[in-house]
């Protein structure tokens, strides 16, 4: 009998085990490569969690964002908003993060502390993150929150601004307060990507007053149910830091080293863009099929993004039109016909899921060298 418990005992223990790694295993992990001197890394800065507006506890988010392999996440609670405070009072607006960092302190994940200044507009949402107490921020007039969370070090980014709810034309509008707030230096990034949404007036803002370019899921339910089910990853900020660690995700972010990512849409500065997209794919063979003048080159694409790209160079494909997408993690044979042998080629792509301005692509190349 004895013998008996030991077995049932080991095998209790094998599906505790197996149950706990299930919880932070995804079939869609998200993966992007470094770029040169920096790490990428995974962010989303903008969440929600019954300590505001949302559905789910804190140590939901940081179960998603495991399953997606992120590496950083924020809970950025409503300050003012608060529609679940009759069954969840709770004075200290630091609650949601200190149950999110507890639940993390066994993983590779990071917590961000944050939180959001809502207010109508002009004023709008906000999210004040890198802070270090929540609870002064709530403040009555929105001037002292910016002071407050810019006073405790705070990164500020604007939330949707081109959320028809507050701006019915579905197009950000730059207010007088904003513009005050930059020329402060109390705002520093703007989304550009928020849930669904992509504006490309909000990334002509961030060229123009030097915001840093923002992507962020703002979920409020399960990133599974509005999501994933939908054949949809959660849109995402890509940081390019020194190292993985919360003060060179910091300076990354008021230096403006992103690229907001969104299922095939990349959106970012050129700097960034362009060296991310040209690690995103590796040449696996450059040779040309025997006796002809038709060069094959194999393309993989390493990252969880699909890449939609063009023809940009003189020389036509083969069998392919001009406009061909390489999906995340697979492989893409081009034929490209030289019209005589050559020994080097410049692959040129444009980039037509990626932005660099708006409707404004790049151009990406590789050199290639035929045999390798």
């Amino acid at each position: 009998m004895k013998n008996n418990y030991s077995v049932l005992f080991f095998l209790f223990s094998l599906f505790l085990v197996s149950g706990q790694e299930h919880t932070h295993r995804s079939s869609r992990p998200l993966t992007f490569p470094d770029i040169p001197n920096y790490k990428t890394v995974k962010t989303d800065l903008h969440m929600h969690t019954v300590f505001s507006d949302g559905n789910v506890w804190p140590n939901i988010r940081v179960q998603e964002a495991l399953r997606d392999n992120l590496d950083v996440i924020s809970l950025t609670e409503h300050l003012e908003y608060q529609p679940h405070s009759e069954d969840i009072p709770h004075p200290d607006r630091n609650r949601s993060y200190e149950i999110a960092l507890q639940e993390a302190k066994d993983h590779d994940l990071l917590i961000v502390h944050g939180s959001e200044i809502t207010r109508s507009a002009p004023m709008g949402h906000n999210n004040a993150v890198f802070i270090e107490d929540a609870n002064p921020i709530l403040q009555e007039k929105a001037e002292n929150a910016f002071k407050e969370a810019n006073k405790q070090g705070a990164y500020v980014f604007w939330n949707h601004p081109a959320w028809y709810a507050q701006s019915p034309k579905g197009t950000p509008i730059m207010s007088n307060f904003q513009k005050s707030l930059v020329e402060k230096g109390q705002l520093h990034g703007i989304e550009v990507i928020n849930s669904l949404d992509y504006a490309e007036e909000s990334l002509a803002l961030a060229l123009e007053y030097n915001l840093t370019i923002m992507g962020t899921s703002d979920v409020h339910g399960l990133i599974d149910w509005d999501y994933t089910e939908k054949g949809n990853h959660r849109p995402i900020t890509l940081v390019f830091a020194k190292e993985k660690s919360l003060p060179s995700i910091k300076e990354a972010l008021f230096e403006g080293r992103t690229v907001a990512v969104y299922n095939d849409l990349l959106v970012g500065r050129d700097t960034y863009l362009v060296p991310l997209i040209q690690k995103s794919i590796k040449v696996n063979s450059v040779k040309y099929i025997e006796d002809t003048q038709v060069l094959e080159v194999v393309l993989e694409n390493l990252s969880s993004s699909d890449l939609i790209l063009e023809n940009a160079m003189k020389y036509s494909f083969y069998s392919k039109p001009a406009i061909f997408t390489i999906k995340a993690g697979t492989s893409e044979t081009l034929r490209i016909k030289t019209l005589e042998s050559i020994e080097q080629l410049t692959l040129e792509l444009k980039a037509l899921g990626a932005y660099i301005a708006p409707r404004t692509n790049p151009i990406i190349s590789w050199a290639l060298r035929v045999g390798q």
